[in-house]
């Protein structure tokens, strides 16, 4: 077993990792401008997430955002760093942040040919309660010849070059999915500032043991949805019954099921008949690492990644994990659908 102990003198960073990449790619090397930029507001969130409640950015601050959350101190600072940071990396036209009703469309000089959407801070109202939150994000070209608007940001999942998210809990951890690669893992080294590989080509399990969903809203839930808890929790054939773990931030249980299999719940329901995580930058990012993983993620009836978005703010249900899990999910969902 080697000393893991010494200095590693060889380290593979985010940055190294998308330069060979891309190398490979033959590309120009705006990608990695842009993932360069996109790390840099990840490091400074990460920062201002440790030492919120010295630097008093815990609380409220007084209004809500586009889709109806309410917006904390640390969520504005977040958007901001994020959209400052990707309009002075010269290869965005296009963001789509969960903070501003409207597409954000980069000046003219700043222009590049990708198009991000993002979550700057998602799980914030676990903010004030030091549960882990995260930033996630989606990289698409721009495939229309005119000027840059929100409409080139309506692209199906299948279109991303690359998703994925920013973990802030005991470590700050970048899981990056790209369309010509899987899923790798870095871990920030806060002694050198930099992101380190620490998890190669990485696997979702093909079963779980762990479900993950908001079981304060039985009382609307489907009848399928229904079933398969019960499934779960009083297995007929004599197995264990499946743990039950929700954080109520998407990273961190979205995380926790790409580590350790399972399945991630948030089906729409009777209170919310079009679900309530958003398309563009939550379900799809989450959606293209999963399927990247070898995992599956589905809206009950459709491929995440297949739906082809109507409006920027789009809510859509999502179930996602190990591919056994939730093939169980849709054939228990295709049962109820036929009755």
């Amino acid at each position: 077993m080697t000393d893991r102990s010494a200095f590693d003198t060889n380290v593979i960073t985010m940055t190294r990792f998308v330069m060979e990449e891309g190398r490979r790619a033959k590309g120009t090397g705006e990608f990695t401008q842009l993932l360069n930029s996109l790390c840099t507001a990840i490091k400074a969130i990460s920062t201002a997430v440790r030492k919120a409640g010295i630097a008093n950015l815990y609380g409220i601050a007084g209004s809500t955002n586009v889709t109806g959350d309410q917006v904390k101190k640390l969520d504005i600072l977040s958007n901001d760093l994020v959209i400052n940071m990707l309009k002075s990396s010269f290869s965005t036209c296009v963001i789509v942040s969960e903070e501003n009703k409207d597409a954000v469309i980069v000046e003219s000089e700043k222009q590049g040919k990708y198009i991000v959407c993002i979550d700057p801070l998602d799980g914030s109202s676990n903010i004030d309660c030091l549960v882990s939150i995260g930033t996630i994000f989606a990289i698409y070209r721009k495939v229309s010849p005119d000027e840059p608007s929100g409409k080139d940001a309506l692209q199906p999942g299948r279109n991303l070059v690359a998703a994925g998210y920013a973990l802030y809990g005991s470590a700050t951890m970048l899981v990056l999915a790209t369309s010509a690669g899987g899923v790798n893992c870095f871990m920030l080294d806060p002694a050198i500032g930099e992101f380190i590989l620490v998890d190669r080509d990485v696997k979702i399990k093909k079963k779980g043991n762990i479900y993950s969903l908001n079981e304060g809203y039985a009382k609307y839930f489907d009848p399928a949805v229904t079933e398969y808890l019960k499934k779960k929790k009083f297995p007929e054939d004599g197995s264990s019954p499946y743990g039950g773990r929700y954080i109520g931030s998407m990273v961190a249980d979205v995380h926790r099921t790409l580590v350790y299999g399972g399945i991630f719940l948030y089906p729409a329901n009777s209170k919310s008949p079009k679900g309530k995580l958003r398309l563009l930058y939550e379900c799809n990012p989450m959606a293209f690492v999963i399927e990247k993983a070898g995992g599956i993620a589905t809206t009950g009836h459709q491929a995440i990644l297949d739906i082809v978005p109507e409006d920027i703010h789009q809510r859509v249900p999502v179930v996602l994990g190990s591919p056994d899990d939730v093939k169980e999910y849709l054939e228990i969902v295709k049962k109820h659908s036929t009755k």
